[in-house]
């Protein structure tokens, strides 16, 4: 019997960087990173420091519109490409990444795909150039995952809303010690009731409103110090109407088309700290030596890092067929999206934890980065959805499609 030929040549696809536009920016990110982030990555969390010029010297690779259509400024490219950016900063620094994701991600990309073309026209080109940084909120003081829940409401008033809430644990949301807010804030507010359901509604709320401010800005967190985050507080907010995204009672569908990139970014920023910590306790393995031998020749010491590398790189190849799979217009990767990201925040955790232990003393410490990493892995099984939820989601999807088991 004839074995089966495929006609794509599948030795040479590349699943981590499939063209050469793919290779070329994890290149173009990974120097960056090097070259301006990686040599300031301890001062920023010992300060707990946004640096808002690092940040905004990422717009002349095209990152902080890296989704969105060049007509407003953006570099147009795919979810892979995303992944791929948060990969290559997270192994140097989680906390400004995560500072990027809530930009680029969380406000940039949603207004790309759910704005009006007036709306992206005033908004994109600044954000993507650096001029104005942006963030989302929806988290509250009481609410989390339970978006349904939410206080903050809007009510329209003539040719405004009027809203009234506070948001926290708002990444970006202040961006100095000032308490100087974010630029532009992609807001969800509550505006009525329907069937029994909270309507929730969509709005962008630029400095040119008044009415909102920081409230408390939140310090001493354990990790992801790089990044700021902060309370907005709106008390009788104007927003115009005609900042209102899509109709009334849109904002579930904002959320799920937006929710699966986060949490596949999400994800790739767990890759990036798994990935460092495996580089850093391999080296440090076999360069150091007791009782006359290296490191590696342990068996608890081979066991934490092989079983790191293979962690990390099953959980790599999910992560990447996922992104490759993931369209950016409409929702229906909800399941694996999930999945990554609860794979991804538990295996970073892990392998950093495994990486402290081989190090010892000296992995208690700054110095060698891995303590950092270890502290900055324990908000990904937090933020962005907790790891409960997505046990609960994936439960659910796969009791309405139990076909996808085997698919």
């Amino acid at each position: 019997m004839e074995s089966f030929s495929p006609k794509v040549d599948l030795s040479k696809f590349d699943l981590f960087n499939p063209t050469e536009e793919h290779q070329m920016l994890r290149q173009t990110v990974r120097q960056f990173t090097a070259k301006h982030i990686e040599p300031g990555a301890i001062s920023r969390d010992k300060q707990e420091f946004f640096d808002v010029k690092l940040f905004k010297q990422m717009a002349s690779l095209g990152l902080l519109g890296i989704t969105v259509p060049a007509e407003y400024g953006g570099a147009h490219m795919d979810a892979l490409s995303a992944v791929i950016v948060h990969e290559e900063i997270s192994f140097s620094d989680p906390g400004m990444c995560l500072a990027y994701l809530a930009h680029a991600m969380l406000c940039v990309n949603n207004i790309a795909v759910n704005a009006s073309d007036e709306q992206k026209k005033i908004y994109l080109p600044k954000l993507c150039s650096g001029e104005w940084i942006g963030c989302m909120a929806m988290s509250e003081p009481f609410v989390g995952t339970d978006v349904l829940g939410m206080k903050t409401t809007a009510r329209q008033e003539g040719d405004d809303y009027i809203i009234n809430g506070r948001k926290m644990w708002i990444t970006n949301g202040a961006v100095d010690d000032n308490g100087t807010p974010a630029d532009v804030v992609y807001l969800y507010a509550k505006t009525g009731m329907k069937d029994n359901r909270p309507q929730i509604s969509t709005f962008i709320v630029d400095s040119s409103c008044t009415g909102f401010k920081v409230g408390q800005k939140i310090k001493d967190k354990t990790g992801m110090r790089a990044s700021t985050t902060a309370e907005l507080v709106f008390e009788n907010c104007r927003v115009p109407v005609k900042n209102r995204v899509g109709e009334e009672g849109d904002s579930m569908k904002h959320m799920m088309r937006n929710l699966e990139i986060e949490r596949v970014t999400l994800a790739a920023m767990g890759l990036g700290i798994a990935r460092r910590s495996l580089d850093v306790m391999n080296r440090y393995a076999n360069e150091r030596r007791a009782y006359g031998v290296h490191l590696t020749q342990f068996g608890q010491i081979q066991r934490y890092i092989a079983d790191s590398y293979a962690e990390y790189r099953a959980a790599r190849s999910y992560i990447y067929d996922t992104a490759r799979r993931l369209s950016l217009q409409k929702s229906g990767s909800r399941l694996d999206s999930d999945a990554v990201k609860l794979i991804a925040a538990s295996m970073s955790k892990k392998v950093a934890d495994y990486a402290m232990q081989v190090l010892g003393g000296y992995g208690y410490v700054a110095e060698y980065v891995v303590e950092r990493l270890w502290r900055d892995a324990r908000l990904l099984e937090i933020g962005g959805g907790t790891i409960e939820a997505h046990q609960k989601n994936i439960t659910n999807d796969l009791s309405k499609n139990p076909q996808a088991v085997l698919s």
